[in-house]
């Protein structure tokens, strides 16, 4: 079996300081976590698989991603380097890759121009294209027969809709058919998130994390609602994740990285410790 990832996520804006970790609840009512760039060197020692650094704002603000904070985060880590936000263009992807980032994440960008995908997969190669799906809950089945439909935790079906800007624009369109078109057009992973979950300490989504992972051939990283090891654990089993992404557990300092390892290695999950 393959070696199960725990990446810490560093969700980034910018600020008078240049740039600052923030750490929300369904991305929203954000508090302050620290330096991007110290926290980066701290899971780099800590033991992270890899990290991944998201301009939480780049896209809804209409600007360009901190290069320089980019920049000043690879020079600290030795592990691969996703960057995420406002990465809309093949140049721009070019920049951050120069910058030093070894992957980029598209989100909006992919959602309005899915050939961004495309293109981008055939330029710098499958393995550097994350596509960050955002999804949210919809119970409106009735209207929606033509969506994937699942059944949550309680038994209500229910269908995940792609949402975008940082979670603030529903679009329609079914996370499950959304997963399937961008694999084929190249992307190298999926970064699932589940704004239900985000922040709320209650696990992982695992009825969308699940389907994901069964449908699909590329990686799936589990994001949204870590709030212990546990929750990774049922992340790998239940969801049948690749990798799973947290925030909050880590950046508050409640476990560490290498604590979450131990605690999966005692669960016989493969880690890289």
């Amino acid at each position: 079996m393959l070696t199960k990832r725990i990446i810490p996520c560093l969700d980034v804006t910018l600020d008078e300081e240049g740039g600052t970790v923030v750490k929300g609840i369904e991305f929203v009512d954000l508090r302050k976590a620290g330096d991007p760039v110290e926290l980066a060197k701290q899971y780099n020692e800590q033991g992270a698989d890899e990290l991944v650094f998201l301009d939480i704002t780049a896209s809804h603000e209409g600007r360009a991603t901190m290069i320089d904070v980019i920049e000043r985060t690879a020079n600290e880590v030795f592990i691969p380097l996703t960057v995420g936000g406002g990465i809309n263009s093949i140049e721009v992807i070019r920049q951050i890759l120069r910058a030093g980032a070894d992957k980029v994440s598209i989100n909006t960008a992919a959602v309005k121009n899915p050939q961004l995908i495309k293109e981008s997969s055939e330029i710098f190669g499958a393995q550097c294209i994350v596509t960050a799906i955002d999804c949210k809950r919809n119970t409106n089945v009735e209207d929606n027969q033509d969506k994937i439909i699942l059944e949550l935790e309680d038994g209500t079906p229910a269908w995940y809709e792609v949402v975008i800007y940082g979670g603030r624009q529903p679009t329609g369109i079914d996370a499950v058919q959304w997963a399937k078109k961008v694999e084929e057009l190249g992307s190298g992973e999926i970064l699932l998130t589940s704004m239900d979950r985000d922040g709320t300490y209650d696990g992982f989504d695992i009825p969308i994390t699940k389907k994901l992972s069964e449908e699909l051939e590329i990686p799936i990283i589990a994001s949204g609602g870590v709030g212990n090891p546990e929750h990774m654990y049922e992340g790998f089993t239940r969801g049948k994740a690749d990798a799973a992404l947290a925030a909050s557990i880590f950046h508050f300092g409640e476990y560490t990285v290498n604590d979450t390892k131990e605690y999966l290695k005692e669960k016989s999950i493969p880690v890289r410790l």
